[in-house]
């Protein structure tokens, strides 16, 4: 297992592009949430660009109220607070763009032999397995509505420390664990997407090319049913579309399991 090395908020700044988005990036070393934290923030009138990354997070949240909680030193926890220009229901692809992000960094610091791809909505999967989770969550302001975005990267988790069995990290993957690098690559890549989608309102075709969904045999698993097909692409806002042996049926929420993996 490679050493740790914790995240440094000046190697990340220093790493950045002239002019990035992210003016502000704080680096705590354990925190209960970084998406809570920085939505404080938003709410007391924090402006977009700030990040906050933490090095342990033990109380963070997952989709479906699920959580995600990080031992000390083997993972990143980092939120964004964005103010998107897009109405409301566009704000779907904030999720769907950060999926895009990590798997882009990921795959610039493995290559292609990595074998990256990506799970409707928002899991980034190398060579099948979860290594990274993300939440977005719209904040209240008089000025206006925030979105904070919070993702969560297995960095140095051994194999008896993974959440689950179908996990992996880049540990474990062979990958650089360098924090500070992953970080500003994951950074980097976001903001080339966001600004994209602000100007387009659509990352459709750019996903659909990107996502082991799309194609697949697979079952959505919803609270109150199994709805088993063939993924056939996202829509404008980014809902995963279905075909089933009933037609083609829309999802805003649901768990993907992929025929081929199991999972």
């Amino acid at each position: 297992m490679a050493a740790v090395t914790t995240p440094d908020a000046g190697r990340i700044q220093a790493m950045l592009p002239g002019g990035s988005l992210w003016r502000r990036v704080d680096v705590v070393s354990t925190t209960g949430s970084t998406n809570a934290d920085l939505a404080a923030r938003a709410r007391s009138g924090e402006a977009e660009g700030a990040v906050l990354v933490s090095s342990e997070q033990t109380a963070g949240r997952g989709r479906l109220d699920r959580t995600w909680v990080s031992p000390p030193g083997t993972s990143i926890s980092m939120s964004l607070l964005l103010t998107p220009q897009p109405p409301f229901p566009q704000w779907g692809w904030l999720s769907l763009l950060a999926g895009m992000a990590v798997a882009s960094a990921v795959s610039s610091l493995g290559g292609p032999a990595a074998g990256v791809g990506l799970k409707w909505p928002n899991d980034v999967l190398i060579r099948g397995r979860k290594v990274c989770g993300i939440l977005s969550e719209r904040v209240e302001h008089p000025a206006g509505a925030r979105a904070v975005v919070g993702i969560g990267i297995n960095v140095d988790l051994a194999a008896d420390q993974l959440p689950v069995p179908t996990a992996t990290s880049l540990a474990l993957e062979g990958l650089p664990t360098d924090q500070s690098r992953v970080v500003a690559a994951v950074l980097t890549e976001f903001e080339t997407q966001y600004r994209s989608w602000q100007r387009r309102g659509s990352l459709r075709a750019e996903y659909e090319a990107r996502c082991a969904s799309i194609g697949a045999p697979l079952t959505v698993v919803l609270d109150d049913r199994r709805v088993s097909g063939t993924g056939r692409g996202v829509d404008d806002v980014g809902r995963l579309l279905v075909t089933t042996a009933e037609g083609v049926e829309t999802f805003a929420v649901g768990d993907v399991v992929h025929a081929s993996l199991g999972r």
